[in-house]
């Protein structure tokens, strides 16, 4: 049954690719629009230097230690969720 609800979904997705992929190529391929002196682009300018100012944010110790932190309980959470599973399954003993 798991198998019959799998195919609409696989459909669905890939009709939203197949749509995403046809529709972003004709959105791109508009003409840019005129700018002042009519050439069809804007006038060219003098790039604008931007200074960044970093005032906050987190080091690159502090994301290592979450990543790493976040790693270690995911694993300790399969382990015991693999051996809570492990203690429900039921042996059958054979029968002579």
């Amino acid at each position: 049954m798991n198998h019959i609800r799998r195919v609409p979904a696989v459909l669905a997705t890939l009709a939203g690719v197949l749509l995403a992929l046809t529709a972003a190529p004709a959105a791109l391929a508009s003409p840019p629009p005129l700018g002042p002196n009519r050439a069809g682009y804007p006038p060219v300018t003098a790039p604008v230097h931007i200074h960044t100012v970093v005032t906050g944010g987190m080091p690159g110790w502090q994301i290592t230690l979450i990543t790493a932190g976040a790693a270690l309980l995911a694993a300790a959470l399969a382990v015991l969720l693999d051996r809570a599973r492990a203690t429900r399954r039921h042996i059958t003993a054979p029968t002579a």
